[in-house]
């Protein structure tokens, strides 16, 4: 999919509301040096065009009750489109996992999976996830620690870029 022709406006936008979601039309115009009618038409137009998706609050897992967070490598026995729906359905409806990737290379896919204790993580991985339709096998890895947990994506041109080049 061809990304959208976006100007320097565009970008300082999409920047500061993926900073801050909840910031008024009046506070953002006046940070990326519009008015605020053209500054709302510029959101409007990034959201019917699929560049803003939508807007979440950012929530403390922990604080919720769900104490760890495990990523779960599964590989099925079928790579055929059928099968790979049939698992995307199934995990679709189950609420702890929240997300799901599909790999090239030896894992399918990989799941990131919250629950509230090692317990019910085990009752979940018996249940919900090996009897998932076409698994062949799962492996789990528990974290330990996040350091890093940045929603979204870099902006070039809105923001500082890195040492690297």
């Amino acid at each position: 999919m061809p990304s959208p022709t976006l100007d320097a406006v565009d970008l300082e936008i999409l920047s500061a509301l993926q900073d801050d979601g909840r910031m008024t039309n009046v506070d953002l115009a006046a940070r990326v040096g519009l008015t605020a009618p053209p500054c709302l038409r510029r959101v409007r137009s990034l959201e019917q065009g699929g560049v803003i998706k939508g807007y979440h609050a950012l929530l403390d897992p922990v604080a919720l009750g769900y104490g760890i967070t495990v990523f779960a490598m599964v590989s099925l026995k079928s790579q055929a489109e059928t099968d790979l729906r049939a698992f995307e359905d199934h995990i679709a409806k189950l609420p702890e996992v929240r997300e799901c990737h599909m790999l090239n290379g030896e894992i399918d896919f990989i799941l990131k999976i919250v629950a509230p204790d090692l317990q019910s993580f085990q009752r979940f991985l018996t249940s919900a996830l090996t009897t998932a339709p076409n698994v062949a096998s799962v492996k789990t890895s528990l974290t330990i620690r996040t350091s890093k947990d940045s929603p979204g994506v870099p902006i070039a041109g809105a923001a500082p870029t890195s040492d690297y080049e």
